[in-house]
């Protein structure tokens, strides 16, 4: 009898440690599906890109928390840099990132201010990662119960709007992307995981959001001085 226990806990505590996980991703709902035009003998412009990332879980949080420089997603800024080769008449572009602790940073509010002013185009590029909060905790909840032996998937939501505004504050265009993925967490999937690792999906995301939308921008001549 002793064995007997002893041998079933070794076995749940191997199943708990073996536990795998696979994500999947949904194709970008809104894309771009013209051919791309380039824009080469355009006019050089400058730009001003201004990011927010924002996170929510829905039924868990009142409303939407910016992220803070530590939980924005890893690699972002080289995903930005490698989707830049999508807009050719570029001469010069500055960044600037919100952060919810701007409230209490007058000189970080003035550095925007002041950026704004010097560039012809401002980009405001707003990134939305949305989760349950009741779909979560219920899924852990009959995960830990099942041993990890039956899947469960965990759904996290993925917006970006981008709006492009003029030098004198005007609107000229606004765009919108989404996508979402399905974690998958069982025992076995394991042997799955390193083909379908979250942090990869995440990125291919984000990778789609920018190049996509810049691509549209690129062939509609947003960026063109009058």
């Amino acid at each position: 009898m002793y064995r007997t226990s002893t041998g079933l806990f070794l076995l749940l505590l191997l199943l708990f440690i073996v536990q795998g996980c696979a994500t999947f991703r949904t194709e970008l709902g809104g894309r771009f599906t013209q051919p791309t035009e380039l824009n080469y003998g355009a006019e050089k412009v400058s730009v001003l890109f201004v990011f927010s990332h924002l996170r929510q879980t829905t039924g868990y949080d009142a409303i939407p928390k910016l992220d803070s420089k530590r939980r924005v997603v890893s690699g972002f800024y080289d995903i930005f840099n490698d989707a830049l080769s999508e807009l050719n008449n570029i001469e010069s572009y500055a960044t600037f990132t919100n952060y919810a602790s701007d409230v209490n940073e007058p000189e970080r509010r003035a550095l925007r201010d002041s950026l704004v002013d010097v560039h012809d185009f401002v980009m405001e590029i707003e990134f939305r990662r949305t989760k349950s909060f009741a779909k979560h905790f219920l899924g852990s909840l009959f995960s830990t119960l099942l041993v990890t032996i039956l899947p469960i998937p965990y759904t996290e939501s993925y917006s970006v709007t981008l709006d492009v505004y003029g030098s004198e504050g005007h609107l000229i265009k606004r765009y919108n992307r989404d996508a979402s993925t399905r974690k998958w967490v069982q025992a076995l999937l394991i042997f799955v995981y390193p083909f379908h690792p979250e942090k990869r999906k995440m990125e291919e995301i984000y990778v789609d959001f920018l190049h996509d939308i810049f691509r549209q921008i690129e062939t509609e001549k947003v960026l063109a001085l009058n």
